[in-house]
């Protein structure tokens, strides 16, 4: 009974690594290599990350450096920018991507702040359909006679203490986002 307690426990911390990630890919105002290494390009015919067919380097805070291995690459490169939902203009050199990042703006920085709100609010769903599963399966084992009472209870209060945990780690990850970008 313990390890599906040892097993939920691990599923609420992908999800906060999870969150973590779609927190570092939120463009707020500071270059970073988060916010195009995943953009999916064609390259020979297949779909692959930015990162796999290109070096990604931050120059300076406000930009982005994209230098592909193979320069026929560019043109893939800058047209995914631009179909992208990145919203950012590529500069293309010849050589590599430059992407600037331009300063945010009050209303861009309330927007931003309701969107980490939302990837909040969608991790602590998700934590707690994990605990709805997870306790749904402790009291099916109860009623098949393999977990008396006691030891539903018991894990039902130690799965509940990993979803506090869990649940106050997003809250602070969230309020540190909201105040980075409505300090930057």
């Amino acid at each position: 009974m313990h390890i599906l307690v040892t097993q939920a426990n691990q599923d609420f911390a992908k999800t906060s690594t999870h969150l973590q990630d779609e927190f570092s890919k939120l463009q707020i105002g500071r270059a970073s290599s988060s916010i195009v290494e995943n953009l999916m390009v064609e390259a020979y015919g297949v779909m692959q990350p930015v990162k796999s067919v290109a070096s990604v380097s931050v120059p300076d805070g406000r930009t982005v450096q994209i230098q592909p291995w193979d320069k026929s690459m560019l043109a893939g490169i800058e047209r995914a920018i631009q179909v992208s939902d990145l919203n950012l203009n590529p500069v293309n050199n010849g050589l590599a991507i430059i992407l600037n990042i331009p300063p945010l703006t009050e209303e861009r920085r309330r927007d931003l702040v309701k969107v980490v709100g939302r990837l909040a609010e969608e991790a602590r769903i998700a934590i707690r359909n994990l605990r709805h599963e997870t306790m749904g399966t402790f009291k099916r084992m109860e009623h098949e006679g393999d977990m008396t009472e006691d030891d539903r209870k018991g894990s039902e209060n130690a799965l509940q203490e990993g979803v506090d945990k869990v649940n106050k780690e997003i809250d602070e990850l969230a309020k540190k986002k909201e105040e980075t970008i409505m300090t930057l």
